[in-house]
């Protein structure tokens, strides 16, 4: 069973857990007179259910048994105006939960997007992505139920039974026990369906998250299914997830089908056994036929919300259960502490790592005691195999991951101390993997920054010498690139990497691995930019091609997590060292 069962079941074993509550109070706080005028509606619907059996009963008793149609056709008129004015309620009731269930979940689901977007990267390494998804969209949905089925329908429903077992009473206490006399049965048949259907939509709300899971995963990662083929081993794990969501949704609709009739067939034992007894007694005067009539009406009424409040209790449930996801997530101090207010108008760019450790699980130590220096409008570059620990370092220096040792500054400030959006204003990152989001070049460019002029991006895309290539598109810097940019070449999008980090006006200026994927052509076009990107600013270069970063002031050579060699280009090669043999692998290589 897996952590996601465990937990849903652990939850939804509380009908009323409190603490949820009030915490999903809180966020109905803003539109609590509506939320007050539903509670009044909703138990003015109670109060009226008795109202018509009553009135059916006098009629029947006083008005048609006499034969006096005048005042029968003003008990019609009577009861059509308590029909309509509980119509009336019913809309009310009816739009109000719709409308504050709606307005909760826009809130609950914008708060919860805010706090996804400031989770560190860490979160993002060790949760699933569909997970998100599930908790974004589905559990929030559910949330909207709570409103239209939760608390305050149950304590109408609550009541309303209340209200009608007072008026059978007082109206004839034998009937009222013969009608009662399966409540019991009903009870036991509620309970069962209860616990029964708790469980199918826990399994149903687990094969949801897996279901989206998988479909986010596999889709994104679509080219690599279809490299190695993998088509039919896929649809077939798809095959088995699919039909476990298929399973958990026919087990809740068998139960809904059992429970249902059962409910019927103890409504209507009780409805004969009314009638039986009924009928002996108008036989022997002691019971009217208006009395009788209307204690059918009544189980009728009273059994309804009976059925009505085990699904209730359910969706309560369930949104409790959705709920106590969604406040774990956004309670989750996964997230990166932004304490600092430290936010100078300018930088001038130095960064130094002192005696920096870091990990990403525990003592796992991904860095060891790394120290170095870079002055302003200087190039350090690091070279290193895979895994030593090169991007492990910008990922740090822009606070991405938080270290566990040691001091990192930029302008001999902690970069603790910096207001965390200004620090990365100030540092330009070009990665390798370049993510375009499916929108215009322009806005993948500025990312929703209007501050950035469009004659600002021209600019850039001239000096990176993309802006022909653009403006030969159709609509231009309006061109849509499509999902992860889908509709451009690994070179363009690397180019438009450029320019989205140009306009920013960095400090300091990141490359990861920026030249790696891109023909000879390309890479010439980039290393241009570079150039003058990189004039008059701090440049962190991590690359495989030795070339690329051969007149950097200073070449850092890492491996396991430690700094091994450092120096130019030429001292390195004269060291004879790790570098050197890097170099004349390339250089084979390469010839």
């Amino acid at each position: 069973m897996s952590q996601e069962q465990k937990g849903a079941e652990s939850t939804s074993g509380r009908i009323f857990d409190w603490a949820i509550l009030r915490r999903l109070y809180a966020f109905v706080k803003p539109y609590q007179v509506r939320f007050f005028l539903l509670v009044g509606i909703i138990l003015l619907s109670a109060c009226l259910a008795p109202l018509i059996p009553l009135l059916i009963r006098y009629t029947i008793d006083n008005v048609i048994s006499v034969g006096d149609y005048q005042k029968l056709t003003t008990m019609l008129v009577v009861m059509i105006g308590v029909l309509v004015v509980q119509a009336v309620i019913q809309f009310f009731n009816t739009y109000l939960s719709g409308w504050l269930g709606q307005y909760v979940i826009r809130d609950i689901r914008t708060q919860l997007y805010r706090k996804i977007l400031n989770l560190r990267l860490k979160f993002f390494d060790n949760t699933p992505i569909g997970r998100l998804v599930t908790r974004s969209i589905s559990d929030v949905e559910t949330l909207a139920d709570v409103f239209s089925e939760g608390m305050a329908a149950i304590a109408g429903d609550i009541l309303q039974l209340v209200l009608i077992i007072g008026v059978m009473f007082y109206t004839d206490w034998r009937l009222a026990a013969i009608s009662l006399s399966t409540i019991p049965l009903m009870l036991f048949s509620t309970y069962v369906f209860k616990e029964k259907i708790k469980k199918s939509f826990n399994l149903v709300r687990t094969a949801v998250a897996n279901l989206n899971s998988f479909v986010q995963e596999h889709i994104t990662g679509m080219n690599i299914v279809q490299i190695f083929g993998s088509e039919k081993i896929e649809a077939e794990k798809f095959r088995v997830i699919n039909s476990e969501h298929r399973d958990a949704n026919i087990r809740s609709i068998l139960y809904y089908s059992i429970y249902y009739p059962v409910a019927d067939i103890i409504s209507a034992v009780a409805v004969g056994l009314v009638v039986w007894y009924g009928a002996t007694q108008i036989i022997h005067a002691d019971v009217t036929f208006g009395t009788v009539t209307a204690f059918v009406i009544f189980i009728n009424l009273f059994f309804r919300p009976i059925r009505m409040l085990a699904d209730r209790f359910n969706t309560l449930q369930m949104g409790i259960v959705s709920t106590d996801r969604i406040l774990k997530l956004l309670d989750s101090d996964e997230f990166t502490v932004d304490n600092g207010t430290y936010a100078p108008s300018t930088l001038r760019g130095d960064v130094a790592f002192n005696n920096v450790w870091f990990a990403y699980n525990e003592e796992n130590w991904v860095l060891r005691d790394i120290s170095f220096q870079v002055k302003a409008g200087d190039t350090v570059a690091f070279v290193g195999a895979t895994g030593a620990g090169k991007s492990s370092i910008i990922n740090l220096l822009s606070r991405f991951y938080d270290i566990n040792k040691g001091e990192i500054t930029v302008d001999g400030v902690d970069i603790h101390d910096y207001e965390l959006g200004h620090l990365r204003r100030n540092i330009g990152v070009v990665l390798q993997d370049v993510f375009l989001f499916s929108d215009t070049i322009e806005n993948n460019i500025t990312l929703g920054d209007k501050s950035i002029s469009h004659e600002k991006i021209v600019e850039a895309a001239k000096l990176v010498g993309v802006h022909e290539f653009i403006e030969r598109l159709p609509g231009g810097y309006q061109y849509n690139v499509m999902e992860r940019g889908s509709t451009l070449s690994v070179g363009q999008r690397q180019l438009i990497s450029f320019v989205r980090a140009m306009v920013q006006d960095p400090k300091i200026i990141v490359l990861d691995e920026a030249t790696s994927s891109v023909d000879t052509e390309t890479e010439e076009m980039i290393q241009n930019a570079i150039s003058k990107l990189m004039k008059g600013r701090t440049a962190i270069v991590i690359a495989h091609r030795l070339s690329t970063i051969q007149k950097a002031n200073n070449i850092i050579v890492v491996d396991k997590g430690r700094i091994v060699e450092q120096g130019t280009h030429e001292e390195l090669l004269q060291h004879e060292g790790f570098y050197a043999n890097l170099y004349r692998m390339q250089y084979k290589e390469m010839v």
